[in-house]
């Protein structure tokens, strides 16, 4: 088993230098362990190395802008467990929509344009999220996804009411910079 401060160390070297023997030593070290923890969320095997394979993606591809607030374990812990709620979520989103289809009996252009724009700003959201400091997100998604308000979440993470709010604040600004082609539909899911 891996000490916690090798899984740091590895962190570092990849965060820092670039250094793909180390990336893929998390990889290999990471990957199977990481799926059994998908599979708390999501039963198929399958989906659950996708969505670890996605993670590690994600992690290389945006290492320069990752900022690690706790440990290393803890961050792709965090990070597989968001990436498997983003899943359902947009599971649920898929069979609503389905089942919306199916009552009502039609099956128009308009109604798959409006799936697909949602869907493809889902996607964006996720990725935008994904530059946001972990508390900061963790933040924002308690507030706008699991609606707890600021002092509850202050309450539970230990922290200021001014903190959420500066939190919510930057997730706000950032989400509005990566979003702005998709304000229309983004207005809907970040109203309080």
């Amino acid at each position: 088993m891996q000490n916690y401060n090798d899984i740091d160390l590895l962190f570092i070297r990849i965060l820092t230098r670039d250094d793909v023997t180390a990336y893929k030593k998390l990889f290999f070290d990471f990957f199977a362990p990481l799926c059994l923890f998908a599979k708390r969320y999501v039963e198929q095997k399958e989906v659950c190395e996708d969505i670890v394979q996605g993670v590690f993606f994600q992690l290389w591809k945006n290492r320069h802008q990752i900022t690690i607030t706790t440990s290393a374990r803890n961050f792709l812990v965090t990070s597989v467990r968001n990436a498997c709620i983003d899943w359902v979520r947009r599971r649920e989103l898929e069979t609503a929509y389905q089942e919306k289809q199916f009552v009502s009996g039609v099956s128009n252009e308009e109604d798959t344009t409006i799936l697909y724009a949602v869907s493809e700003l889902e996607e964006h959201l996720n990725m935008a999220l994904a530059k946001l400091p972990e508390n900061v997100r963790h933040t924002f998604e308690m507030n706008r996804f699991d609606g707890k308000t600021y002092l509850v979440i202050a309450e539970e993470c230990g922290i200021s009411v001014k903190t959420v709010e500066a939190h919510i604040s930057r997730a706000l600004k950032l989400l509005r910079s990566e979003l702005k082609d998709f304000l229309p539909l983004l207005l809907l899911f970040l109203e309080p």
